[in-house]
């Protein structure tokens, strides 16, 4: 896979113990990588990344991304060669409470994150994950492009936004992929649609939300039942990161820049049929509506253009939305009985067999 490029690199996962950074790791370490994670504790003890025991099988250092001395001397005392920068406020709901943590964690540890490598002797590619919120949603039905305008509506929205701007300022002014050669560094930012899969139980999720319900024989209470979205497995990102970063180096021309991941057409659906699909391979369960009009704001329809993916990377989705959510909802009914980390594995495994 990925033509043994990781085999035996040193690679940093920033937030590798929340939902996505930990199903990176798993991949990363069964790549035959040396992985250094660098997060604030789990959100929960149910989480990924506990119940896999991901601690016991990497160098799992406790950190703020805010603290630049604190990650900067992880970065030299490690000497990474490949970053995935994962460190992040995820939740959009939770950035109306604590904007400012919000901005400052994404906006500012994201500079961090760029300075320290541009510092590093050793750092060669970088590959920050951004979010499909990050584009000025216009909700209209066409998916946006990469060199769309970036924006944000909600302090969540706009700090992503901002993180790309920043990105692309370093990426010009320190490391302009035609100057490779003075330099040798390469940085990407990729963007992804809403992602599932087992293991997440942050806030505001609809599959922790669903789990959740199910798990203590009540109705599932869905917010926004008629909102669109861009539905697809954790795994399916997680492969274009990593056959872009196995990529970065044969021609930094090519493969720097912004990336588009999501899902086929027939993917992007409501909330309400993802919520009636979960309910069909739980077994059980029902859902009722819990709509506020005086809610914040939450966009109702968000679609990407993932054509440079598929045309320039050779990657394209392997799961429509069903066999997402069918492999999402099996790790959920197997957690408590099975390994967890056997369960990722098995279905990173099967992922890669997925025609």
């Amino acid at each position: 896979m990925f033509n043994n490029f990781y085999r035996n690199k040193t690679v940093l996962v920033t937030g590798h113990t929340g939902f996505k950074g930990s199903w990176l790791s798993i991949w990363l370490l069964s790549l035959g990588a040396n992985v250094i994670g660098y997060a604030l504790d789990p959100y929960t003890q149910k989480d990924n990344f506990v119940v896999t025991n991901l601690s016991d099988k990497m160098i799992d250092l406790r950190g703020d991304i805010r603290n630049f001395e604190q990650f900067n001397s992880v970065v030299e005392k490690y000497k990474p060669e490949i970053i995935f920068h994962l460190a992040a406020q995820p939740i959009v709901r939770l950035s109306y409470d604590i904007p400012r943590e919000t901005i400052d964690t994404n906006v500012m540890g994201t500079t961090n994150m760029l300075e320290s490598f541009r510092r590093s002797k050793d750092a060669r590619i970088l590959i920050i994950i951004t979010s499909d919120k990050s584009y000025e949603n216009k909700e209209w039905i066409w998916g946006y492009r990469e060199n769309d305008p970036v924006g944000g509506y909600d302090p969540y929205s706009a700090s992503k936004g901002a993180c790309e701007l920043i990105a692309s300022a370093y990426m010009r002014s320190f490391f302009n992929p035609q100057n490779f050669k003075s330099h040798g560094k390469v940085i990407a930012t990729v963007r992804a649609g809403n992602v599932i899969g087992g293991g997440d139980w942050a806030k505001d999720r609809i599959m922790t939300d669903c789990i959740t319900a199910l798990e203590e024989d009540r109705p599932i209470e869905v917010r926004n039942p008629q909102s669109i979205r861009p539905w697809q497995h954790v795994l399916e990102p997680l492969n274009g990161y990593l056959l872009l970063g196995s990529k970065m180096l044969e021609d930094p021309l090519k493969y720097s820049g912004s990336w588009n991941f999501g899902p086929d057409p027939d993917s992007i659906i409501t909330v309400k049929e993802v919520v009636e699909k979960v309910i069909k391979y739980y077994g059980k369960g029902t859902w009722k509506d819990v709509s506020n009009p005086n809610e914040v704001h939450e966009a109702k329809l968000l679609n990407l253009d993932t054509s440079k993916a598929r045309f320039i990377l050779g990657w394209k989705p392997k799961l429509n939305v069903d066999e997402a959510i069918k492999m999402t909802v099996e790790w959920y009914k197997r957690y408590k009985n099975e390994d967890p980390l056997e369960i990722c594995k098995g279905q990173i495994e099967r992922f890669l067999h997925q025609s």
